[in-house]
């Protein structure tokens, strides 16, 4: 039997890390980051249900979503967020579904849905066990704001924008801890994955 494990934790916690790592095994990984791209891709219908929504402005001159202007709207405004989601929201989970079910069809031993927003977005009934990847509050800061060029406002209302990260853990079947380096993040995922391999859901 084929088992549904899913991936979250927070923006910047190091859950791409993981999935990579994942992937790097063979395992079949369904990003919804990458299906929800796909989904506002230029000339999509929901393209043009967000350009109705939000306006012109939201567009780059060559007619593909300019995200960091979209960006700027929704992390600020949790209406607008909203309105985003049910854009987006059931092009991806449609998607995200036929893939699942590619992989149990297949029999693979793991599929792994890779869902920053699992638990907020009310979908933990899609996976059989959950994984969050975990780390500390001054870390996560830190890297987002390194990494997306981001003022410390403006990486908190990303932040705040998700569940708690200590809130997604209560949640999880098992934490991945990133606070150290990858060899001891990759022998953690190992640990986790041989577990499941030898037992029945």
């Amino acid at each position: 039997m084929t088992l549904v494990i899913g991936l979250t934790g927070g923006i910047a916690s190091g859950k791409s890390t993981v999935s990579q790592m994942i992937k790097e095994q063979g395992i079949r990984v369904v990003d919804a980051d990458v299906i929800a791209k796909e989904a506002v891709g230029k000339g999509t219908p929901a393209l043009h249900h967000i350009v109705q929504t939000f306006g012109e402005g939201v567009l780059l001159p060559n007619g593909e979503l300019d995200r960091q202007q979209l960006g700027a709207i929704i992390f600020s405004n949790e209406e607008k967020r909203k309105q985003l989601n049910a854009i987006v929201h059931p092009e991806v989970r449609k998607e995200m579904l036929r893939q699942r079910d590619e992989g149990i069809n297949s029999r693979e031993t793991f599929v792994v849905l890779d869902i920053p927003l699992l638990f907020e977005s009310q979908l933990e009934s899609l996976v059989d066990r959950i994984i969050v990847v975990y780390t500390t509050p001054e870390l996560q800061l830190s890297r987002l704001m390194n990494r997306n060029d981001l003022s410390e406002e403006e990486a908190l209302n990303r932040i705040h924008s998700q569940q708690p990260l200590e809130e997604k853990c209560k949640k999880a079947d098992h934490v991945i801890e990133n606070t150290q380096d990858l060899a001891f993040i990759r022998k953690q995922l190992q640990n986790i994955l041989n577990e499941w391999e030898h037992t029945d859901k």
